[in-house]
């Protein structure tokens, strides 16, 4: 009986990414704000599954504004790198949460996730900001390119 069992479940097959596997913006971004190895493979994961919605908050900027940053890609490594730190900070400020008797486990866990969601969001309306603001102010121009100079 236990094989039928496991034949009629899916085989789910984990996929792993590697840093190697991102791109070059995302190693120099990396290399160059020392992320911790703790936090690479969150990195890495945030920096897959984001790029359809940072790609829509890049789209959305105006032409002076992505003209900060080289491309696309530049953009996509710090909103991954900035979503990676914030969640990080949240899932540990969300341990010590302490949570109504009458929400049940999973209405907590909806809680979180919508709640994660929406500061993973603003991490890009953010960064969006912040490129907007670099337009007109040349140190923090500067901070945005020194990030990426070979």
């Amino acid at each position: 009986m236990s094989e039928m069992n496991n034949k009629d479940e899916p085989i789910v097959e984990e996929v792993t990414f590697t840093l190697e596997d991102c791109s070059p913006e995302l190693r120099q971004v990396v290399k160059f704000e020392q992320v911790p190895a703790e936090l690479i493979d969150m990195l890495v994961n945030v920096y897959k599954v984001s790029e359809p919605s940072t790609r829509e908050a890049w789209n959305s900027l105006p032409a002076s504004a992505q003209n900060v940053l080289d491309n696309f890609e530049q953009f996509h490594a710090l909103v991954a790198l900035s979503q990676s730190y914030s969640g990080v900070d949240f899932l540990s400020e969300m341990q010590g949460t302490t949570f109504p008797e009458d929400m049940d486990a999973e209405a907590q866990a909806e809680y979180k996730a919508a709640a994660l969601d929406k500061v993973l969001h603003n991490c890009v309306k953010d960064m969006c900001k912040q490129l907007k603001k670099a337009r007109q102010n040349p140190p923090m121009k500067r901070e945005f390119t020194t990030i990426f100079q070979k």
